[in-house]
């Protein structure tokens, strides 16, 4: 396996997403720095919106395979910028919340800088009033 200090940062970030369409939560946090910051400034009111370390994050989206069945990514597109360890990329999740049947259709932007093949920041966006209407009233966290 190539080592993932040496793969580009859109190589790594697709490596992520994979991993998050597996439903393997574990595995896309060892992708993970252990100082990672993730921020989520368009998060539902009364979440979390960042997270400082690993294990932070991982606790909170360890059970998000249990609330939302994500069936396939139907868009992505990863653009790289001027530093080589940074990508911006717009994607989108098709699902089930699973509590409730409703659809799930999200489109995301995020922001995610790597650092020795790690992630080390993810900002992401996403809207909150769709999240909260497919969620139909439960929460996730």
């Amino acid at each position: 396996m190539e080592d993932s200090k040496k793969m580009p940062a859109a190589e790594l970030y697709r490596k992520s997403l994979d991993r998050f369409l597996a439903k393997d939560m574990k595995g896309w946090a060892e992708l993970c720095a252990d100082d990672i910051v993730a921020e989520f400034p368009f998060a539902p009111a009364g979440s979390l919106t960042r997270f400082d370390g690993k294990g932070a994050l991982y606790a909170f989206l360890k059970d998000y395979p249990g609330f939302i069945d994500v069936k396939s990514l139907p868009t992505l597109k990863i653009y790289g910028t001027d530093d080589q360890n940074v990508v911006i990329a717009e994607w989108s999740v098709s699902g089930v919340v699973i509590s409730n049947g409703n659809p799930y259709e999200m489109s995301y932007v995020s922001f995610v800088t790597f650092r020795d093949g790690l992630i080390v920041n993810l900002r992401e966006y996403f809207n909150p009033e769709v999240f909260k209407e497919a969620m139909g009233g439960v929460d996730f966290v």
